[in-house]
């Protein structure tokens, strides 16, 4: 996925867009996770980006950029469907890349802790 259109999907919304986006998160992201969980390497620091997205002490423009971004991660049809085995969660990793590069300041050491119980409790 080239640069151009991963910054198009992390450009800033507004904040009706951003509401939205974090129903959408809210509503499907487990879900998600636990089917892109042996195909995303990075799954801790996803989780741990959705933990930051949802914290309202993370400043606004950063939740956002996470949200785009993890939203993208939830959507059922996007730019490879999820269900391609190998395949499907390939533009997904390109875009949470690119957001958590950005951001991976603002992901506090408590996200992580939350993501890390998380991931211990799906994997029991």
């Amino acid at each position: 996925m080239d640069r151009a259109k991963i910054g198009e999907i992390l450009k800033p919304a507004g904040v009706r867009e951003d509401a939205r986006r974090e129903a959408d998160v809210r509503d499907r992201f487990w879900r998600t996770a636990r089917r892109a969980a042996r195909q995303v390497p990075f799954m801790e620091d996803v989780v741990a980006a959705y933990y930051a997205a949802l914290d309202r002490a993370t400043p606004l423009k950063v939740r956002g950029t996470l949200l785009a971004a993890l939203a993208y991660f939830v959507m059922p049809a996007d730019m490879i469907p999820d269900f391609i085995v190998g395949l499907g969660f390939t533009d997904d990793v390109a875009v949470l890349s690119a957001a958590i590069a950005a951001i991976r300041g603002h992901i506090k050491p408590a996200h992580r802790d939350m993501a890390r119980a998380a991931l211990e409790d799906v994997d029991a």
